[in-house]
């Protein structure tokens, strides 16, 4: 049993995530997956742009309560900037995270062209204690369909999503996104039967996702 109130339980709240993280209880979320600012300084081909993409404060306060709502013995996934790997590796040791696998998503477009023709986004699976191995483990290669960014300019796949919380969540389980943007995870939550919190920074999104959700 969640120990949520109904304050935050199948809601999508407006807010700064490590303030709005630290008024709900220690180890009351069961899976958290998130998708935070990559730290890149992102810009769309349309101009828009992500919020706190251009600092690195929020990191480390915001994996720290990531860690402290959720139960021992649970998993956390988050999506990452490649170029920014090791400000997150080490924000998640410091949190007490241990690195218990590494996902590829792969694309059959390019999303952006420089050096190389990006194919593939990518996120960690983090492990707070002894967390078990799922019944049926996923590959780590998973196949990524494009969304046309139509909801949010780095919009994830719900299909892709909603097989990581199949895996490392029980039916029922509390879902947590502290970077929700449209809502895809809890989207992803909701039709497998997970109650779910988001948060989101930025209005427009949150907006979006409340709309998407119906909360």
């Amino acid at each position: 049993m969640s120990l949520l109130t109904n304050e935050f339980r199948n809601k999508v709240l407006h807010g700064d995530c490590v303030r709005v993280m630290r008024d709900m209880p220690s180890a009351s979320v069961d899976f958290i997956l998130t998708d935070p600012p990559y730290l890149v300084r992102y810009r769309s081909r349309t101009g828009q742009t992500i919020a706190n993409d251009d600092r690195d404060g929020w990191l480390e306060p915001a994996f720290a309560e990531m860690y402290r709502v959720l139960k021992p013995g649970s998993f956390c996934v988050s999506f990452y900037g490649w170029n920014a790997a090791d400000k997150f590796i080490g924000a998640w040791r410091k949190a007490g995270f241990r690195i218990v696998g590494h996902l590829v998503f792969t694309k059959r477009y390019a999303s952006s062209v420089r050096y190389f023709r990006h194919h593939h986004e990518q996120a960690y699976v983090l492990a707070k204690g002894d967390a078990p191995y799922p019944d049926a483990p996923l590959d780590d290669v998973i196949d990524w369909s494009y969304t046309g960014n139509r909801l949010h300019p780095t919009q994830k796949p719900v299909a892709a999503l909603r097989r990581l919380v199949a895996t490392l969540s029980k039916p029922d389980a509390m879902v947590l996104d502290p970077f929700c943007g449209s809502g895809s995870t809890l989207v992803a939550a909701r039709e497998l039967k997970r109650r779910f919190v988001g948060i989101e920074l930025d209005r427009t999104h949150y907006n979006t996702a409340r709309s998407r959700l119906r909360c």
